[in-house]
């Protein structure tokens, strides 16, 4: 495949120094290549660095050696070609969820009826049809999560980066989201970089999982996750071939505790 990958990191290390001086080494030689329209989730021990990886994407953090390129050019400060949706909801509690999933297209310059009328079919897609009024106090966590993904999408970003997005919900809610998402990425060609610490997540979404290891974080293994697509979220979970993924990738990450 001679695409150019959408994000490509190159022997990438990264230290930290702090305020004593003392040096910390956060990510070792890492190499990692997104291809244009892949759903990849990174996995790994707890402070091993994978949020990290998703802050070098955005330009927030630089490498200290190697090379972080996105679309083929260099990192260099915020792209507007990438979405990213956290774990914390990022809407702003003083709008309705309309002016909310607007504010991206506002902030481009759309006009206001134009953005109002994207805004409304957004909402309508992640299911919130009725909500548009609504303020985000007055919806569930699982709403405001549909919310925040509407306000994502609406932007049509070519890459998505997710920072455990669906940790704070329950596990119904959960994999309904889940659903959700892969159904609206399936529909938007871009590529999705998702941070997680649950192995059965990563392996339900991804096309492929990256294992890191405990920090300093380097990458200990590659899983493809031949499972068919498209997925049905409640189901996939018993499928033989997600079983023996989820048992490797737990071996992986279970030798990182027992190491550290």
């Amino acid at each position: 495949m001679n695409q150019q990958p959408a994000i490509e990191f190159k022997d990438v290390s990264l230290r930290f120094i702090s305020q004593d001086g003392q040096a910390t080494v956060a990510l070792r030689n890492f190499s990692m290549a997104v291809a244009k329209g892949e759903f990849i989730a990174i996995v790994g021990p707890t402070g091993c660095g994978k949020s990290t990886t998703l802050n070098m994407i955005t330009g927030l953090l630089k490498p200290t050696v190697g090379e972080v390129s996105v679309m083929g050019g260099k990192v260099a400060g915020i792209d507007p070609r990438i979405g990213f949706v956290f774990q914390a909801d990022a809407v702003f509690p003083w709008r309705n969820v309309l002016d909310n999933v607007a504010a991206g297209p506002l902030f481009r310059g759309m006009d206001k009826a134009k953005a109002h009328a994207l805004a409304e079919d957004w909402i309508a897609r992640v299911g919130l049809a009725k909500f548009g009024k609504h303020y985000p106090h007055q919806l569930s966590g699982g709403m405001r999560k549909r919310v925040a993904l509407a306000q994502t999408f609406i932007n049509k970003p070519e890459i998505l980066l997710m920072d455990e997005p669906f940790s704070a919900l329950d596990m119904q809610t959960r994999t309904l989201m889940q659903g959700e998402l892969l159904q609206l990425w399936s529909q938007s060609g871009g590529s999705v970089v998702f941070v997680t610490h649950d192995i059965e997540e990563a392996i339900a979404l991804a096309d492929r999982v990256f294992v890191l290891s405990a920090r300093p974080a380097r990458l200990k293994q590659v899983y493809q996750v031949d499972l068919p697509r498209p997925r049905v979220m409640a189901e996939v979970r018993y499928d033989p071939r997600f079983i023996e993924l989820s048992k490797q990738i737990w071996n992986d990450l279970r030798d990182e505790a027992v190491l550290h």
